[in-house]
């Protein structure tokens, strides 16, 4: 989880504070899916480890996103490079003008879409980069994500993403989940997947939906399969919203107990009116030692 301090730029406000403060990205939606707007600092309680946290910064608003595309081109996407590209298309589409984009692509490597530049608001000239790799060689999913979430420590955004498409599987990784779940939790980034699986993914054992899932379900993302065009079309709007939608919440932390580092979250939100409303957010943070 990314730690706050002294001017929160989070809120396109300076916001004087003299202690660290955890940022915990919230996205809030109605029994029919829909996003829920309008709610107000007073709708939600946080909760650390089960004890209830004072809010100390309260943000919802669309501000500028630092989103980075982890994108897979090993040979098993050859036969799904069409819908990948759609993918791309449809996801830089979506962004705005004052957004940081980046992308990492990887295969036996992990290798930077545009080599030499942080970020591009060019959307036109990273689909081209990423149009321009082969499909070819192992897959090394955990490498690509980790060094993406590196990278996001660099971004200005208000919010921070990554967004990883891919089949799911990884066999050629150096990195291992637990050591990328460890990266997640030290970072407020959100975890988003465009699972492209083929026709009959159960005969695939390079395929793994399952992986994808839990990547972002434990930084409160969403993991989409998407199977034709206007599907992926679909996916790509979501996923925008989901970003543009979401509330920050920012509390103090807690003092540790037990030598612990990593704390459990929990957010919850009542709203007169509103029927019951569900939450996505982090199951929880890597607090500094």
């Amino acid at each position: 989880m990314r730690v706050l301090s002294a001017a929160l730029l989070l809120l396109q406000a300076v916001i004087s504070v003299h202690t660290e403060l955890v940022a915990v990205p919230v996205v809030v939606t109605d029994s029919r899916g829909h996003h829920v707007s309008g709610l107000n600092q007073d709708n939600f309680q946080v909760f650390e480890d089960g004890r209830p946290q004072p809010i100390a910064v309260f943000h919802h608003g669309d501000g500028p996103v630092t989103l980075g595309l982890i994108v897979d081109r090993s040979q098993s996407m050859r036969p799904k490079s069409a819908a990948l590209l759609i993918a791309v298309s449809a996801l830089l589409r979506s962004s705005r003008p004052e957004d940081e984009l980046f992308a990492v692509t990887f295969n036996d490597r992990v290798l930077f879409a545009l080599p030499g530049e942080a970020f591009t608001r060019d959307v036109n000239e990273l689909s081209a980069a990423l149009t321009a790799v082969r499909a070819e060689g192992r897959t090394a999913l955990y490498d690509g994500v980790a060094e993406g979430l590196r990278h996001l420590d660099l971004g200005h955004g208000e919010k921070r993403a990554l967004i990883v498409l891919s089949d799911g599987g990884d066999n050629g990784s150096v990195h291992r989940y637990a050591e990328i779940l460890a990266l997640a939790r030290r970072s407020d980034a959100v975890i988003y997947a465009v699972g492209l699986l083929g026709t009959s993914p159960i005969d695939d054992d390079e395929e793994d939906a399952g992986l994808l899932k839990r990547l972002c379900r434990d930084t409160g993302g969403v993991a989409y399969f998407p199977r034709t065009p206007d599907d992926i079309a679909a996916v790509s709007a979501r996923v925008a919203s989901d970003l543009r939608e979401q509330y920050i919440i920012g509390f103090t932390p807690g003092t540790p107990t037990g030598g612990r580092t990593f704390r459990k979250l929990d957010v919850k939100v009542t709203a007169t009116g509103q029927g019951p409303l569900r939450v996505r957010t982090r199951a929880g943070y890597e607090a500094r030692p």
